[in-house]
């Protein structure tokens, strides 16, 4: 526990220098002429035209995306919050298509971003980071925060954040606004229609049970807060499906026994995993995968799918040459031992390649991992890790 202070000490001390101080404890306001997705936005009562989101391309195969997750998600909603887990800043972004930083916690694309050209869409704007308009919210919002968990207070520790459950609420207020400008069938139809990517739980295990928070291991050995955790993401999703959400694909939890920052803290020696936590990690796929099943028979109408990022990740790391990676513990952004003492704070330290890193920073894929997982939950490219079927199933099978 001492460490783990001592490096969040260290952390704040860095980010002093590195970013600016107001960033650190006011959270941004959205500036109104800031570019979107989808163009620019005037501000209310302006003389000039304001642009909107246009209908869906008639080669979108949905007509939105909802995503709700964690930083593997997240397109930046933490840059509008007082929190120290922000990807405002170079080098994040570097190999994005705009070469500038987004609050996307990897050098380029998350998975999302590849789903969303899958499915014919823009990129999802962040729930904080539109001007709040249902048109530009029509084809999709993304309510993912960077440090949030299924507990509230998993990561509180860095700031601000937007837990899981009042994601949920921001969706509801999203459906409601929708219900009021289309119609109430309009809205159900849209949002039937439509696909949700859920990505949560790995902060309740960096931020919270390794953490030991309130000795939370004494108390609940790893299946009951596994348990505690699939139950809870389980009543979130059929509070979606009560605001008519059907087609839904759940993420489960990639291996951070073999990310660099535990690799650091538990003294690695050749970059081996660290085999007790990603048991953990296994054992809560395993709750999450059941937990589908259930919902799959027991919600009518409801094409609902588990994707087991452990298991697509490690296909990665045992195959590493195959998929073009030469560097499988190291991330390529980062300062200490396997790059996963310090977070990734500066260009200075970033290596020049990253495609051929899987770890991007302590705890985060590179784009180009990103890449291959999308395809596995789009399709099963690479290898099978979608249960019972893959996304572009759910599609087909529902027109």
């Amino acid at each position: 526990m001492a460490l783990n202070l001592l490096i969040f000490l260290i952390f704040i001390l860095i980010s002093t220098i590195f970013l600016p101080s107001t960033a650190l404890i006011t959270p941004k306001l959205h500036n109104p002429l800031a570019p979107t997705p989808y163009g620019f936005t005037s501000p209310p009562n302006s003389s000039f035209p304001t642009l909107r989101a246009a209908p869906p391309p008639s080669n979108s195969l949905v007509p939105a995306l909802f995503v709700i997750g964690d930083s593997t998600v997240d397109c930046g909603t933490n840059n509008f919050l007082g929190t120290f887990a922000r990807a405002d800043h170079l080098p994040y972004g570097r190999d994005f298509d705009t070469h500038r930083p987004t609050g996307r916690f990897c050098n380029g694309r998350i998975p999302v971003d590849f789903l969303a050209q899958r499915l014919g869409l823009p990129f999802v704007p962040s729930y904080l980071g539109h001007a709040g308009a249902v048109e530009d919210m029509i084809q999709g919002v993304n309510y993912a925060s960077a440090s949030a968990g299924v507990i509230f207070t998993s990561g509180s520790e860095l700031g601000q954040h937007i837990s899981f459950t009042r994601q949920i609420q921001q969706f509801m207020d999203t459906f409601q606004q929708f219900v009021l400008t289309m119609g109430e069938n309009a809205a159900a139809d849209h949002i039937s229609d439509s696909v949700f990517y859920i990505s949560i739980g790995i902060n309740d295990y960096i931020h919270y049970y390794l953490f030991n928070i309130s000795r939370v291991q004494n108390l609940y050995p790893p299946w009951n807060f596994n348990q505690f955790l699939a139950t809870t993401i389980k009543q979130e999703i059929k509070n979606l499906y009560n605001m008519n959400a059907r087609r839904i694909v759940v993420m489960g939890l990639a291996p951070i026994g073999c990310a660099p920052f535990y690799l650091w803290q538990y003294g690695s020696v050749n970059g081996e995993c660290i085999e007790e936590i990603n048991d953990m990690v296994m054992e809560f796929n395993f709750a999450m995968r059941y937990i589908v099943e259930e919902l799959g028979m027991e919600l009518p109408d409801l094409s609902i799918i588990f994707c087991d990022l452990l298991q697509g990740s490690m296909d990665i790391l045992k195959n590493h040459e195959r998929y073009g990676f030469n560097v499988t513990s190291d991330a390529c952004c980062g300062f200490g031992r396997y790059n996963g003492w310090i977070l990734c704070i500066s260009p200075l330290m970033a290596c020049k390649n990253a495609s051929n890193h899987v770890w991007w920073d302590q705890f985060h894929p590179t784009d180009a991992v990103n890449a291959i997982l999308a395809d596995n939950v789009w399709n099963g490219l690479h290898t099978t890790m979608c249960y019972p079927k893959n996304l572009q199933d759910v599609i087909n099978s529902q027109g």
